[in-house]
């Protein structure tokens, strides 16, 4: 195991980031309080095999005196059985909104190579669930502990591609449409193929706006997909994966069929 803690403190479709003041547990001195709590926009945080990730945790902080700062902030899956967490809190400033209340932001970040390394578990299990914890402190010297001031989720990161053969046919033909679902391993940090997965086949006749769902196939071995459609018109084809708790949601590129 990694000796380096992965919460350590630095001198940093949408999961649900939002929360009062009470966490599940709370303990400090007066009344600076975390009154909400927004992280990464309200997004999900996706994390892939390479790419370092970085993203904010936004806490409204309020205190009679003013608001001083943050002193502490975690980040980790909320089951025991994944392991603790791999994010770092690798800056913070706050914004004064007003006398009694400031947005304290932190930066968090995520170095894929380190994720292997930092539990002895599998370190996909950390895919999922994630709560935050914080202490924050005023300008009277009032601090404040609280845990699970949010939840959001942390996702392995998807890949989807789109082959169509011919890309050119006479109207009526059959054509054959493949892709492959994979998603990050974060144990050896690579991807992998997704199977058993259903991934919707999506057209846009050419010159339309929007894509429309045709059928929904489900992903084979190393997460393969193939069907026949027949053709009725020139347009773009696509595979559109809707994720799930622990894996991105992706969007293939439009792979282009025209008529003869």
């Amino acid at each position: 195991m990694r000796d380096r803690m992965a919460w350590a403190a630095a001198g940093g479709a949408a999961a649900l980031v939002l929360a009062t003041a009470t966490g599940a547990h709370a303990e400090g001195r007066g009344d600076v309080r975390v009154v909400k709590t927004v992280v990464n926009g309200g997004g999900n945080v996706i994390v892939g095999t390479s790419k370092t990730i970085r993203y904010p945790i936004d806490i409204t902080v309020k205190d009679g005196s003013g608001v001083k700062g943050l002193t502490h902030v975690s980040t980790y899956n909320t089951s025991s059985a994944a392991g603790g967490g791999f994010v770092d809190w690798t800056g913070a400033s706050c914004t004064k909104k007003s006398a009694t209340t400031s947005v304290c932001r932190a930066t968090m970040t995520v170095t894929p190579a380190w994720i292997p390394g930092y539990s002895d578990s599998d370190s996909n299990k950390a895919a999922g669930v994630w709560q935050v914890n914080a202490t924050v402190k005023a300008n009277d010297g009032d601090y404040w502990i609280s845990d699970r001031i949010a939840l959001y989720k942390v996702k392995r990161a998807a890949q989807l591609t789109t082959v169509i053969a011919p890309e050119e046919v006479t109207k009526g033909a059959k054509v054959t449409i493949t892709g492959k679902l994979s998603r990050a391993n974060w144990e050896d940090l690579k991807y992998h193929g997704f199977t058993g997965q259903q991934v919707k086949l999506q057209f846009r006749k050419k010159g339309a706006a929007h894509y429309g769902t045709v059928k929904t196939v489900t992903t084979g071995d190393a997460g393969k997909l193939t069907t026949k459609v027949t053709v009725t018109s020139g347009g773009s084809w696509r595979w559109y994966f809707p994720g799930t708790t622990t894996t991105s949601r992706k969007v293939s590129a439009g792979d282009v069929l025209n008529l003869k």
